[in-house]
């Protein structure tokens, strides 16, 4: 075995978390000049591909309607034979750096997230780096929001997300907060990217041993766009979290954003919101590739949470 930190992989996980471990790491992006827009595009395709691939085999029993909500593309999901009618709806920001991760992806993320927590689940094909920097991909999920609490009482609303998709959600909530909107149910964040700074000690700790995921500080750049990186908009970690709902917090030993989940945690916890935060052993970032007993774990203890804040009767 080699002698370098990143290749020990521990006993104390299953089978298929030590197989994954095992992998060599994700190539370390080098990354264009921030104004190189074609560079970025090529760039965002590589990735959109790696995606792709996570995904394929994967056949997800959900109907889905195309449409567009408050003019954002949406994807509308539920699982086949499923009641619709006074069904909770879960609006999930999908992740990608804040770059990737849309059109068809964008789709298949909020469909594994519909086979999860058993409601509606609204999946928000926002805007994104190069051609849309922010605040476009706030906007939208403000749009979208705003337009969701047409459709359903703040008591019958979730919001989620994995990674970016977790800066986002939150963001979105700092958001809602300020312009007066009502707080959804629940929040849910999957390793989210709070702090866009990278200023948590796990970007240093884990840079050698989370075989998923390196530093995305000049995609942090590109996607705030000339805005300071630690703006709560675009680092919800650092906003003012009294009034968030009830939260959902998960990442992994391994995770780069570990720093990020438990920080937002204890922020959480200062401000007096409920918060549960779960960390899995030896876990990098978002899971072992989605079938081991880690992962599936993962899954249940968020159903748990989202079914005991769903409004009874």
């Amino acid at each position: 075995m080699s002698d370098q930190p990143g290749a020990h992989v521990p006993t104390s996980v299953s089978e298929v978390a030590r197989q994954f471990l095992a992998a060599p790491a994700s190539d370390r992006a080098t990354y264009p000049a921030l104004t190189d827009a074609p560079a970025w595009s090529r760039l965002i395709d590589i990735t959109n591909s790696a995606l792709r691939e996570r995904f394929s085999g994967f056949d997800f029993p959900v109907e889905v309607q195309d449409t567009k909500i408050a003019g954002v593309r949406t994807f509308v999901l539920n699982l086949r034979g499923m009641s619709t009618e006074k069904t909770p709806i879960y609006l999930d920001l999908h992740g990608g750096a804040l770059i990737a991760g849309g059109g068809e992806l964008c789709r298949l993320i909020s469909s594994a997230t519909a086979m999860i927590n058993g409601m509606i689940t609204w999946g928000v094909d926002y805007r994104m780096p190069p051609s849309h920097p922010y605040p476009a991909a706030l906007d939208d999920c403000v749009a979208v929001y705003r337009a969701l609490l047409e459709e359903r009482e703040p008591s019958d609303i979730f919001v989620g997300g994995g990674s970016a998709g977790g800066n986002l959600a939150a963001a979105l909530l700092v958001r809602a907060k300020e312009e007066g909107l009502p707080m959804p149910a629940a929040l849910v964040l999957l390793s989210p990217e709070a702090d866009l700074t990278e200023s948590g000690d796990s970007f240093f700790t884990n840079r050698l041993f989370d075989n998923v995921l390196g530093s995305l500080h000049d995609v942090n750049l590109l996607y705030a766009d000339g805005h300071d990186l630690s703006d709560p908009h675009l680092s919800p970690l650092f906003a003012d979290l009294v009034g968030f709902p009830p939260t959902f917090l998960q990442s992994g030993t391994r995770d780069l954003f570990l720093s990020n989940t438990v920080r937002m945690h204890r922020r959480l916890r200062s401000a007096g919101v409920e918060a549960e935060l779960h960390v899995f052993e030896a876990m990098p970032h978002g899971g072992f590739g989605g079938t081991s007993p880690e992962d599936l774990e993962m899954c249940a203890e968020m159903r748990r949470f989202l079914d005991r804040h769903r409004r009874k009767g």
